[in-house]
């Protein structure tokens, strides 16, 4: 194996299992220790890197890292165990040679790694670090964000999110944070911040923030891995919120064949052929928003998902129930008031009255900073402007959006609908 896909494996591994182990880690050296537990993490992946190159690729390159990192965090319990006072329910474990390794691989087991990553997610998200903290630290410990990608989903600096991540670090430290799934009345507002960042997790897949891949899958994946430990604990009881999200990632995730063509051309809505739909993602989806719904409660997450089962169960595109559609945006910009709520809900409106309201409602969020910079604002300009037959305001506005596009997919379509204007 080359050392270019040797890299490229580590860092799918990073992506699939640093997250696990960093959660497995943080329960050993405990919350206030996390740096730590990211060092092993790291000082892991590179030791895959140097062995790999000349030793070859094991057999099961997962089980070897963990192996690695688990003998790394058992050296630093017998080196340190009289410097470090460790927070875990295993702590007294860890204190003797004797017991500390069937401790380890106690909690190296598949279901204490489940847990841990709940766990971890609670942590992240406790009510002492502000929620934009929250987010940014699920995302870099849990998931395997890197700081720009943080920093695109936020629409902000990379700057922004080293002092958010070095702020949460320190409030874990500070405030002596536990490691643990709240219980009682805390347990709901937490729960909101964790799917909120497992909703950033997939929407960072579905419209990857950089690179040539319009979806990056595997992140996708994790978002709906991630809601379903939440699913399936029985320690939680109000889930409805769980459900949405997870038919909304479903039904989203169903339409991924057809979304690009064979070349990696973007292709819209109208143009995909519906043939290609996972029908059994879709129906998974269709299974979670009817349980979403028994509890009667409403979230972003329950109109996003009945927007996008509306679009999966129309045969065609013809057949979109577009008034529908811009009736659950209604309900949704009195939650949500976003710019990029609002403006998706232009999309709609322009089906229902017409390109020039669309226009119109455009104008009230273009001052918006967070949109000054969103490529998709300009794309969706141009397209009212191509409707109303103002090609020359489409043209700049597709101009606009070429530049501002993180994607060379999405560059190539709009290049694509700028050069037919100019014919």
């Amino acid at each position: 194996m080359t050392s270019q896909s040797i890299s490229k494996l580590i860092d799918h591994l990073f992506r699939q299992e640093a997250g696990k182990i960093v959660s497995v880690l943080t329960r050993v050296f405990g919350a206030a220790n996390l740096d730590l537990a990211e060092d092993v993490v790291q000082d892991s992946l590179v030791e895959a890197m140097k062995q790999w190159s000349y030793k070859g690729v094991p057999e099961n390159p997962s089980a070897w890292l963990f192996k690695v990192a688990k003998n790394k965090a058992l050296n630093i319990l017998n080196r340190e165990k009289y410097k470090r006072q460790y927070s875990s329910d295993i702590a007294h474990f860890l204190q003797s040679q004797w017991t500390a390794e069937p401790a380890l691989n106690y909690i190296f087991s598949e279901q204490e790694i489940l847990d841990d990553q709940l766990r971890m997610m609670f942590t992240c998200c406790h009510p002492s670090i502000s929620t934009d903290s929250q987010v940014a630290l699920t995302l870099k410990t849990l998931c395997g964000f890197s700081i720009p990608e943080i920093a695109k989903a936020f629409l902000t600096t990379e700057e922004n999110i080293n002092k958010r991540l070095v702020r949460a670090r320190q409030k874990i430290r500070e405030d002596k944070i536990p490691f643990e799934v709240p219980g009682g009345k805390h347990l709901e507002a937490r729960l909101q911040a964790v799917l909120e960042t497992i909703y950033l997790l997939f929407n960072e897949g579905y419209s990857a923030s950089k690179g040539n891949d319009l979806i990056r899958y595997e992140l996708c994946e994790e978002a709906i891995r991630l809601s379903e430990i939440i699913s399936s604990n029985t320690a939680l009881q109000n889930k409805s919120d769980v459900h949405a999200l997870l038919s909304l990632m479903y039904l989203n995730a169903c339409r991924f064949k057809s979304r690009a063509n064979d070349k990696g051309r973007i292709l819209t809505m109208a143009e995909q052929d519906r043939s290609l739909w996972d029908r059994s993602l879709m129906q998974k989806g269709f299974y979670y928003l009817e349980k979403a719904t028994i509890q009667k409660n409403l979230s972003i997450y329950h109109i996003l998902a009945a927007i996008s089962a509306h679009h999966c169960a129309a045969p065609d595109f013809g057949s979109t129930d577009w008034k529908t559609i811009l009736s659950l945006y209604d309900t949704l910009v009195q939650i949500d008031h976003s710019p990029v709520i609002l403006l998706n809900r232009t999309i709609a409106v322009a089906r229902v009255e017409g390109a020039p309201k669309a226009l119109s409602d455009l104008k009230k969020i273009e001052s918006n900073p967070a949109i000054a910079s969103y490529h998709l604002f300009y794309s969706t300009k141009a397209e009212f402007y191509i409707q109303t037959n103002e090609f020359r305001k489409a043209s700049d506005c597709l101009q606009k959006a070429i530049d501002l596009s993180p994607l060379e997919a999405e560059k190539e379509l709009l290049k694509k609908k700028l050069d037919s204007l100019d014919k």
